[in-house]
């Protein structure tokens, strides 16, 4: 679950994180007045969407006056952003941060994740902070230094020392970056977070160590302890489909093909879309029922699947072990006759009940494409799709 910058920086200043003083505005009197009442000379107007890049893309722009200040929130607010994160279509900004300005000496890049290798959590850092980090990594990731965090210990004040050390943090900010390393750890893992990153993290003129941007990202598996963060969801930035999978407890994930995927279990899930692709097809989603489908959960499957306009072919692909395969399939004859289903289906059933299962079928009367294995089940469904083009 991502949340916005205003919203991870009110966290994160509750960790001991400093930040500018900025406020979250929803309409353009808003952002006036807000500048107005943080004073000074200097504001920075800020599109608050769930996307990186937001600079680039023209989301960011600096205020000289309380006039500028309204010109630029009229243009941004309501506009079509579109990132390196958006895609082409682009993100509507319904959101704007009216920030203060800052001196700004040097810009630097902390970023906090899980690394799957290690099983630890990994806290990196660059002195080659701003909207390039992207190309620091590809080109010279030398200049990325990392340290994986001893869940025991934590960040300590030598690692964090260390990594202030490697971004070239001057003595007289030493303790200030390394206390800030530390915060944003401990604020990474009291909240089960999966990232934290913060870019630019700025050392102004007066070598003050600041927070200047903000993006944190939870483990959604472990929301259920933090109904306080739940509540900092918001559902306009997220695929509507996506969001109406999860009022059902399904996986879901909308893709750019055209062949529509129903599995149990995300690893049988990815493999099934390889195979799509390695066919020659294009997967519509990814998709996972879970190990307690029902037939209203598999109902609730197809109806998501059938909202994508692109779609041409549905692919069912069941391993019985917790899942029986003859309720699966009492689910997909009953929901392929609720939502009318007009294209093809493959089915691809193995476990327990599978006979049944597979009678279930046959006789239900619907043209179902019965297939023995994933490698047939992915070759027919993409010959069914190139047969309705």
């Amino acid at each position: 679950m991502k949340i916005h910058e205003y919203q991870a920086k009110q966290l994160l200043r509750g960790f001991g994180v400093t930040t500018l003083r900025s406020v979250a505005c929803f309409s353009v009197d808003e952002a006036v007045k807000a500048a107005g009442d943080l004073g000074g000379s200097v504001w920075v107007v800020k599109a608050q969407i769930h996307a990186g890049g937001r600079g680039k893309g023209g989301g960011v722009k600096i205020a000289r006056s309380i006039d500028e200040v309204r010109d630029l929130s009229s243009n941004i607010l309501g506009m079509q952003l579109k990132t390196h994160q958006t895609g082409a279509e682009g993100q509507k900004v319904r959101r704007l941060l009216i920030e203060e300005g800052a001196d700004i000496s040097k810009e630097l890049y902390v970023g906090i994740v899980v690394d799957r290798g290690s099983q630890r959590v990994c806290v990196m850092v660059s002195p080659d902070g701003g909207m390039d980090i992207e190309e620091v990594a590809a080109k010279t990731p030398e200049r990325i230094h990392k340290v994986y965090v001893d869940p025991d210990a934590g960040l300590t004040i030598q690692e964090a020392d260390g990594l202030s050390r490697k971004m070239g943090i001057a003595n007289a900010s030493l303790a200030q970056s390394a206390s800030m390393l530390q915060s944003l750890y401990k604020a990474f893992w009291a909240l089960d977070a999966s990232l934290v990153e913060i870019n630019p993290m700025i050392v102004t003129g007066d070598g003050d160590v600041i927070a200047l941007d903000a993006k944190m990202s939870f483990d959604e598996n472990a929301l259920f302890r933090h109904s306080e963060l739940v509540a900092l969801r918001d559902l306009e930035e997220e695929d509507p489909a996506e969001v109406e999978a999860s009022k059902h407890d399904l996986s879901y994930i909308s893709l750019d093909g055209d062949i529509g995927c129903l599995v149990n279990g995300a690893g049988l899930a990815m493999a099934t879309m390889d195979a799509i692709k390695l066919f020659g097809g294009e997967p519509a989603n990814f998709l996972d029922v879970g190990g307690g489908a029902t037939t209203e959960k598999v109902t609730e499957a197809f109806k998501l699947m059938l909202r994508n306009p692109n779609l041409k072919a549905i692919l069912v692909n069941i391993f019985g072990g917790i899942m029986r395969c003859d309720i699966i399939a009492t689910g997909v004859v009953e929901a392929a006759r609720q939502v009318k289903l007009a294209v093809p289906l493959v089915v691809r059933m193995k476990g327990t009940n599978e006979d049944i299962g597979r009678k279930l079928l046959a006789e239900s009367g619907l043209p179902i494409i019965s297939a023995d294995n994933m490698g047939e089940a992915a070759q027919k469904i993409v010959a069914a799709t190139r047969s309705a083009d």
